[in-house]
């Protein structure tokens, strides 16, 4: 799959859906935006960019904190609701770019912090990204990343690789926090901070976000009857086919 295709997969999947986005409870709300609020509030001159924004609700926490954000995706369409939203919010300091994540339309050290929640797992390449987050950040500057998160162990790893590929074809991979500390280095960041914590996935929502077709849901479910004890356990794969992931947030600074 070239780059391009790969890219307008992703730009079908989630452009169609957008509005759904912005009301996804999973997306609206959580620990990690709490945290990110927290830690913004530090910056009040701060600009802000968050790659893959989605429906913006990351935008949306950062602009109360920040001086500037510019909200940038993959998809028109997304950005066409965190724009009406932002109108909505009273949020003046939001601009929209779209735009690829691996190659990004900004001058080098165009920004305080670059920020990114459950987008990464769609890009198809991590390491050009990251290295394209050091080229825009400023000396000093900040880079979060909140993801859905491999477990690390293999087996594991590769059910909840199957059953995100099985839901959504643009999935490219969760990655593990060694996978992530792993990508944050070679790119020239240096880690100072990782949070991970445990995010529960309510089957019916999480499958009509993506409009998974019928037999795709259907193999997802024969695949979770057919999952270890181990695997069951380590999801908390409830009956009806809900279950809980892990997710990661860390934090890196660009020192020169």
């Amino acid at each position: 799959m070239t780059t391009n295709t790969h890219h307008n997969n992703v730009d079908k999947q989630f452009g169609s859906q957008a509005s759904a986005y912005l009301t996804s409870a999973v997306h609206a709300s959580g620990r990690d935006l709490q945290r990110l609020a927290e830690r913004l509030s530090a910056f009040p001159q701060a600009t802000v960019l968050d790659m893959g924004c989605g429906a913006g609700h990351a935008s949306f926490v950062a602009a109360g904190n920040v001086a500037q954000v510019t909200a940038y995706d993959l998809s028109a369409q997304m950005l066409d609701v965190v724009n009406q939203a932002a109108k909505e919010k009273g949020l003046n300091n939001i601009i929209t770019c779209q735009g690829y994540a691996e190659i990004l339309p900004f001058e080098e050290a165009s920004y305080d912090i670059v920020i990114s929640r459950y987008s990464a797992h769609h890009w198809h390449d991590v390491g050009q990204a990251l290295r394209e987050v050091k080229r825009v950040l400023k000396p000093g500057g900040i880079f979060i990343i909140m993801d859905v998160m491999s477990p690390g162990h293999p087996l594991r790893d590769i059910w909840l690789q199957t059953v995100e590929a099985l839901r959504d074809t643009s999935h490219v991979r969760n990655y593990s926090s060694g996978e992530w500390l792993a990508m944050i280095n070679e790119a020239g960041l240096v880690t100072q901070n990782v949070v991970t914590d445990r995010l529960p996935l309510e089957f019916s929502s999480w499958v009509a976000r993506m409009r998974t077709p019928a037999a795709l849901c259907e193999a997802i479910r024969l695949y979770q009857d057919s999952a270890s004890l181990d695997v069951k356990r380590y999801f908390e794969l409830q009956e009806e086919g809900s279950f809980t992931s892990d997710t990661i947030m860390a934090e890196a600074h660009k020192f020169a």
